[in-house]
């Protein structure tokens, strides 16, 4: 049996640990709040965007963009005018991002849904089922998510990375296992489309940290071919839903460390 074989029970252990609602303090529970696909679509986008830093940030983050929508994401993109609207944001600040770079994505995303109804059928345009992953669709995303940005904007690009360029792309495909996967965690809004052997990792620090403790990746660089690396990997011990393990695995190492994080 190889190295990868004998961490299927360990690993298969810690996703039954934690593959139940509110098993860890995460920021997908604020889109469980949402009613609505289109509205739990619009807001686990936005959300995701923010998935830097700490949880309680994150969360503070997520609840002040929700309630300024009124719990209403869709309806409020859709009619989404800088010049009024904006202003509802002018106090907005989170780290490396202002209110213009908020303001920019919600732009982005206005023009996405009145264009493309939803942010799937945006994600559908560069999607190939014949393709090994989402990589590719991912590549046709970005663009169209970069395509305005709002004078005043200090660091957009940091919240849309340019998945071309070789980024792990963390919170984009975070967002994307929240809309392809099924069970009390993710939502599998995308499901139908999009099979979640397709995704790849979101790869963070501590997905990073433990796939190395772990010896699941030879490669040292933290980038998207780490993130294609492990997602492989991991397809050993499960071909169909590989990404299944992220949940646990990061909060995992968040709560114990990694002295307790190694079965070997």
């Amino acid at each position: 049996m190889s190295k990868i074989q004998n961490l299927k029970p360990f690993l298969e252990s810690l996703y039954l640990d934690y593959h139940h609602k509110y098993s860890a303090d995460d920021p997908i529970w604020l889109v469980h709040e949402v009613n609505g696909q289109r509205n739990q679509e619009v807001f686990a986008f936005i959300l995701s965007c923010f998935c830097y830093g700490s949880i309680i940030n994150i969360k503070k983050i997520g609840r002040y963009i929700l309630e300024r929508f009124d719990y209403s994401p869709y309806e409020y993109i859709l009619e989404f005018e800088p010049a009024t609207n904006g202003k509802l944001f002018k106090d907005f600040y989170y780290r490396f991002n202002n209110s213009k770079d908020l303001i920019s994505l919600f732009v982005n995303l206005r023009n996405i849904l009145k264009e493309e109804n939803s942010l799937l059928n945006a994600f559908l345009k560069g999607y190939e089922r014949t393709e090994p992953n989402i990589l590719p669709a991912l590549f046709n995303f970005t663009k169209i998510l970069r395509k305005e940005i709002i004078k005043g904007s200090r660091n957009y690009k940091h919240l849309i990375p340019d998945a071309s360029l070789g980024s792990t792309c963390k919170r984009l495909n975070l967002f994307l296992r929240w809309m392809v996967r099924k069970d009390e965690i993710d939502l599998g809004l995308w499901n139908r489309e999009i099979t979640p052997a397709k995704l790849l990792m979101p790869v963070d620090t501590h997905i990073y940290r433990v796939a190395r403790q772990l010896k699941l990746v030879k490669r040292k660089q933290c980038d998207i071919k780490f993130s294609i690396e492990l997602t492989e990997r991991l397809k050993l011990l499960d071909p169909y839903d590989p990404v299944k393990y992220d949940f646990s695995l990061c909060h995992q190492e968040i709560k114990r460390g990694l002295s307790k994080l190694n079965p070997l």
